[in-house]
């Protein structure tokens, strides 16, 4: 296995150690998947004081040090992830924002959540570029570049590019229902809006020549739980798109969040992951389906009629957000959050296990809870599946999950073997 990319996780001094059984940054292929930051001042432990302007700039300064301890800069940033407990704060936290990326700028993902953890007002998440790749004692191109897409048919925001490529993956701007002709909301309701944000991704897409069903992983930031049935209503008008999808009944992974509030006071934003089957120079250009997606489900875990369990294309799979659901019955499990939080990673490793990998290969793990004051009981779980606390993480509080949920999970899992090129 030593010609196989490996999972690298590593961690700094100069950052605040993680406050679970995390890692810092965790390498594999031409990603390093980083554990989102909360404002700690790394030399005490402790939130910094002040209010939310010198949380932000906490948060921005350890991503620095997390990133330049191994061997990178802020610029090699495709995505940062801002997670906030009043949308009120976003305006500040956007000319932190600015400050550490004067010149070049990533995907955004802005989010309104209940909860932080340590009660911070803000966390800032990055993922960055790996240009040297992960093979053992094998050089890969480091001189491998970043594409950068923006189209006038989908709004443009001064802080964020609209699509950031590099080596095998486009990761895309959270998308709002903005018309990108008047730059504001628009008119009607969750269904208006949600179609609006698909559309804008679709137009984001054909603007760098992409077709839709290279999606490999959707996430929806929802205001309201409720209005889930109508945004999948139309979400089955946009997936599967294409006749070839339509044939095996192609549905991208998934994850469904309810947020406190988004930018613009709007009801839903989504946020996603699209396979780039040519890479990015100086790789050689390939066949469009050159490397093939591969979508798995098993009954191993809960099965969803609005999205795959397990999404894989090149060197990672995508997994689903998982519930603490029974899967005979599909209700939640009996029991308090310690017994729900099992169940998650259960189907976490059902689905992992049926494409012949190990919880050994997650690379970062994103953790949805209905209660921040769960987490320490959390974490009792998580440490006997991820003994060595090698994945990244993320930990938001939000105000409800699907079904009554007290935690939800969802996945990035290393794929060693990459996924075939098509016959």
């Amino acid at each position: 296995m030593s010609g196989y990319n490996a999972v690298l996780a590593r961690n700094t001094d100069k950052a605040p150690q993680g406050i679970g059984p995390y890692a810092q940054t965790v390498a594999f292929s031409h990603y390093n998947n980083l554990s989102a930051q909360l404002p700690v001042d790394p030399a005490t432990g402790k939130l910094v004081a002040g209010g939310v302007k010198e949380q932000a700039e906490q948060c921005y300064r350890n991503l620095k040090a997390v990133v330049e301890s191994i061997g990178h800069t802020l610029d090699d940033s495709v995505r940062i992830s801002i997670f906030l407990t009043d949308i009120a704060d976003a305006e500040a936290i956007a000319k932190v924002h600015a400050t550490f990326f004067p010149d070049y700028l990533p995907t955004l993902t802005t989010v309104g959540v209940t909860t932080l953890p340590l009660g911070a007002k803000v966390q800032v998440e990055a993922l960055i570029t790996c240009g040297e790749g992960t093979i053992p004692n094998a050089p890969q191109a480091g001189d491998l570049i970043k594409v950068e897409g923006s189209t006038e048919n989908a709004p443009l925001n001064a802080l964020s590019t609209q699509s950031v490529a590099f080596s095998h993956y486009n990761n895309l701007s959270a998308q709002l229902p903005v018309d990108p002709r008047t730059g504001k909301l628009v008119a009607g309701g969750i269904k208006e809006q949600t179609a609006q944000c698909l559309r804008n991704i679709k137009n984001i897409l054909e603007g760098i020549d992409v077709p839709f069903d290279d999606i490999v992983r959707i996430t929806v930031f929802v205001k309201n739980l409720a209005d889930i049935d109508a945004v999948n209503q139309v979400y089955t008008t946009f997936f599967p798109d294409s006749a070839i999808a339509r044939a095996v009944g192609y549905f991208p992974a998934r994850t469904v969040v309810q947020a406190k509030a988004l930018p613009l006071d709007a009801l839903v934003q989504v946020e996603a992951v699209v396979s780039h089957g040519d890479g990015t120079p100086p790789q050689a250009v390939e066949d469009r389906h050159g490397i093939v997606i591969k979508a798995h489900n098993t009954d191993a875990a809960p099965r969803c009629p609005y999205s795959t369990q397990t999404v894989a294309f090149s060197h990672y799979n995508h997994i689903s957000a998982q519930l603490p659901l029974d899967v005979k019955t599909g209700e939640l499990v009996a029991g308090g959050v310690k017994e729900q939080a099992a169940q998650c990673f259960k189907h976490l490793k059902a689905i992992v296990e049926s494409i012949d990998h190990a919880l050994a290969d997650v690379v970062k793990v994103n953790v949805f809870l209905a209660s921040i004051e769960d987490l320490a009981a959390v974490d009792e779980v998580y440490a006997t599946y991820f003994p060595g606390g090698t994945p990244a993480r993320r930990v938001v509080g939000v105000s409800a999950l699907p079904k009554g949920a007290a935690i939800q999970i969802d996945a990035v899992v290393a794929n060693a073997e990459g996924t075939p090129p098509a016959a």
